[in-house]
């Protein structure tokens, strides 16, 4: 039997959360129910902080080699859970998290970079909320089933100087979509599997768009004059796999495993594609997200993890507002636990895969190329 490893629980939802937040997509939260598995009555709050550096040089014909600067702006991530045990066999919980989002900023580029005009730089502000509650019901020792329901929320403003003064700005937009899941345990060896699926969540984006109409066509005139108009856009349906086990005294290996349907994500505005400027974001990839790690107890007050994160490049042009590639990374994590509450710390190292970006003139030829880049996650949960 492998004993008093459950410890080490909260630095592997720490670890596995900082890991999400630089995944694939526009991926932050990873869409984590950990919650669910605590013991007895539970409440969780979380903060983490994710300062990424992402430049790149223009390389393409006639662009003259000039930097976009740090395009990456700094962001937070904030989750609140809670969790109530019913009866033995049955428990609620309700699970607030940030789980998809975007910030970018060109405003450090060098002059004459093609995302960039005397007028401006180009900028992109994607945020999103999600209030999702979940049951998990017990069917006997080993196996347990969950499900529930969630209430999302999205919103984003983007600004492209360079392309006629084209600017739009979207009104909050909710939906609702919904999760199931099955998980098999072995409490005695601290062993769980636990499958979730999320579904995709359908939006009806009402946004208006802008641009400088002294740079249009007569035919585009009216529509720049600002167009507010509906369009649909589906947040991905997703896997996640997570998995832990005791493989020694005081000691566990866990890991997960997230597939993001990002091919369904296309937002293409209709004065956008006038303007032949295509799919405001797309994506040409789905994306697998891997995280595997070791925790450990020092005592019965201290706790470790160390932990190592893995997304395949895709290949293929990234876009302005990402121009990344996949990740690997790294990071270590630790638990102080009293008797009514524990605390847990954690920081990830992020080397951001290698891109290169279309040239905004030669369609399938390459405009900029993004190497070296990096993020650094830090995160703390109260528990």
């Amino acid at each position: 039997m492998v004993t008093g490893v459950q410890t080490c629980a909260l630095p592997i939802s720490l670890m596995l959360t900082t890991t999400a937040a630089t995944a694939g997509g526009l991926d932050r939260s990873g869409q984590g129910i950990g919650i669910i598995f605590e013991e007895g009555n539970a409440v969780e709050l979380s903060f983490g902080q994710i300062t990424p550096t992402v430049t790149g040089i223009a390389s393409g014909l006639g662009l003259g080699g000039v930097g976009s600067g740090n395009m990456a702006s700094p962001y937070t991530q904030m989750g609140l859970g809670f969790k109530y045990q019913v009866k033995d066999n049955l428990s609620l919980s309700l699970i607030i998290d940030q789980p998809f989002g975007a910030s970018v900023d060109y405003g450090d580029a060098d002059a004459g970079y093609y995302t960039t005009t005397a007028g401006g730089a180009s900028t992109a502000e994607v945020s999103s909320s999600a209030i999702t509650a979940v049951a998990r019901y017990n069917i006997n020792s080993n196996f347990s089933v969950h499900g529930g329901v969630r209430y999302q929320t999205v919103e984003a403003a983007v600004s492209k100087p360079p392309v006629a003064g084209y600017e739009i700005d979207s009104e909050a937009n909710s939906a609702n979509g919904y999760l199931v899941g099955v998980a098999y345990e072995r409490p005695e060896i601290a062993m769980r599997v636990a499958l979730t699926y999320n579904s995709a969540i359908s939006h009806d984006i009402t946004a208006t768009e802008t641009c400088s109409v002294a740079l249009l066509s007569v035919a585009l005139l009216p529509a720049c004059a600002g167009t507010t108009a509906v369009t649909t856009v589906e947040t991905p349906e997703s896997f996640n796999l997570e998995f832990q086990s005791g493989v020694a005294a005081n000691t566990l290996v866990f890991g997960s495993i997230r597939y993001a349907k990002w091919t369904q994500f296309d937002y293409a505005p209709p004065v956008h594609a006038a303007l032949g400027q295509g799919s405001l974001q797309s994506y040409d990839d789905d994306t697998i997200s891997y995280a595997l790690g070791v925790g450990r107890k020092f005592s019965d007050q201290w706790s470790g993890a160390l932990s190592i994160g893995y997304e395949a490049a895709t290949a293929g042009f990234a876009g302005d507002l990402a121009p990344t590639d996949g990740s690997k990374s790294i990071g270590i994590g630790g638990t102080y636990t009293a008797d009514a509450f524990k605390i847990t710390g954690g920081v990830r190292y992020i080397m951001l895969g290698d891109a290169e970006t279309e040239h905004p003139g030669i369609p399938g030829a390459t405009g900029s190329e993004f190497t070296d880049n990096s993020a650094i996650a830090i995160g703390l949960k109260i528990s």
